[in-house]
């Protein structure tokens, strides 16, 4: 008697379980989130005031990086010529911290490149003829002949940057340019103590 073999199931007519709706408990899918506008983003459209805030902070440091390259040749630097120039256009009788604050640094800074300048015989320190914890500062005559060199390559890649430039788009752009120094330094509010969030 012959025995019937049971019949072998095509590849193709297998078919996966169909999966169970839902059961409860399940968590439903989370809805797609929508995306957020970022003002990041490559495709974002920047406001005027924002546009102009990028275009200024990366542009002093471009024009900064340009000029240590020039300057680099003659042992000098940007932060070099802003302290000396800040030194030679200070009252004679002006201390060290108000110079530091002109410049915009910290003291602890300043000092470090008043340090260097001194070793290098560009600048000196002098006694406060009523107190010795207040010393003035002032260019040497080395110092004055380092900075009129500094000024001669500063001169030369300003004139190369702005050849072309309106006198009149430059006057305003100078007039903004001063507008926005004084509200910084003279109308900003004191934000007092940083407080940490609770």
């Amino acid at each position: 008697m012959a025995i019937a073999r049971p019949r072998a199931s095509h590849p193709e007519s297998r078919k996966p379980a169909a999966r169970p709706a839902a059961e409860a408990g399940d968590a439903a899918p989370a809805p797609a989130s929508k995306k957020r506008s970022s003002l990041i983003s490559p495709d974002a459209k920047l406001s005027p005031p924002l546009r102009l805030t990028i275009d200024v902070v990366l542009t002093a440091r471009r024009w900064r990086s340009l000029l240590d390259d020039r300057l680099r040749p003659i042992g000098q630097s940007a932060a070099r010529m802003e302290a000396m120039s800040v030194i030679a256009r200070s009252p004679p009788d002006s201390a060290q911290i108000e110079i530091a604050k002109r410049i915009g640094i910290e003291g602890a800074t300043f000092t470090r490149m008043l340090d260097a300048l001194e070793a290098d015989g560009l600048v000196e320190r002098l006694p406060h003829p009523t107190d010795r914890r207040t010393k003035h500062i002032r260019l040497t005559p080395p110092g004055t002949i380092a900075l009129d060199e500094i000024m001669a390559v500063t001169e030369a890649l300003r004139c190369q940057l702005l050849e072309g430039v309106d006198p009149d788009q430059l006057a305003a752009t100078n007039e903004f340019l001063e507008m926005l120094l004084a509200r910084m330094e003279h109308d900003m509010p004191d934000p007092g103590p940083a407080r940490r969030p609770a």
